[in-house]
């Protein structure tokens, strides 16, 4: 009875790894997805993610989860980037390569983080957003 527990848990946990590791590879292969850092103003806590933007809309997904549906949407004309700043030393999870902006949308002041090749790409995407009337 106890091998047959631990058989079981043995499989669940590889299914779980797997699972893992194939939503990660599909979150990376999409045209458009990179790597970015996300913090709500207030939170202390900077989370790991994947973010697709393409069309008007951004979507970040959180590394590590699960989770088949998008943690964050951004629409890009709600989207207001009002700064950029280096790594500050109280932030402790970024790697000291990323830039760090901080936006404006309809739900507060957030900021983003990512490696400066992926800004360029980013900006030129936020920038490219028709006019609002």
């Amino acid at each position: 009875m106890i091998e047959a527990l631990l058989v079981l848990a043995g499989v669940l946990i590889g299914a779980f790894v797997v699972a893992f590791l194939l939503r990660r590879r599909f979150l990376l292969s999409g045209l458009g997805a990179v790597t970015m850092y996300l913090r709500i103003a207030g939170s202390p806590r900077w989370s790991v993610g994947v973010a697709w933007y393409g069309g008007d809309t951004l979507l970040w997904y959180r590394a590590l989860s699960l989770a088949v549906r998008p943690q964050r949407r951004l629409a890009r004309a709600d989207l207001r980037i009002e700064g950029r700043r280096e790594v500050a030393p109280e932030d402790l999870a970024l790697p000291s390569d990323v830039v760090v902006l901080i936006c404006r949308t309809s739900d507060g002041v957030q900021e983003l983080a990512m490696e400066p090749s992926t800004l360029t790409g980013f900006l030129s995407w936020v920038e490219s957003a028709p006019g609002v009337r």
